[in-house]
């Protein structure tokens, strides 16, 4: 098992194991998904944070894709 600790600031360093399993580099964004009493730590992928309006699902609807389909 790999471990690492929190610090009072609520911040951690991911343990070398980890970055070179994810193939992280700095500036990489990471995504957590829990899963009941777990967390699925993970890199994120770069569509999903590029996408500004990805928090917002109510303005991405079929109609809303047809109206700016051609921007």
């Amino acid at each position: 098992m790999i471990t690492s600790r929190l610090t009072s600031k609520a911040q951690t360093t991911v343990p070398q194991p980890v970055r070179n399993a994810l193939k992280l580099r700095e500036g990489d964004v990471l995504a957590y998904e829990i899963d009941g009493d777990r967390v699925i730590l993970s890199k994120a992928n770069p569509a999903e944070r590029e996408d500004p309006f990805r928090t917002f699902s109510e303005w991405h609807s079929d109609a809303d894709a047809k109206a700016y389909a051609d921007l």
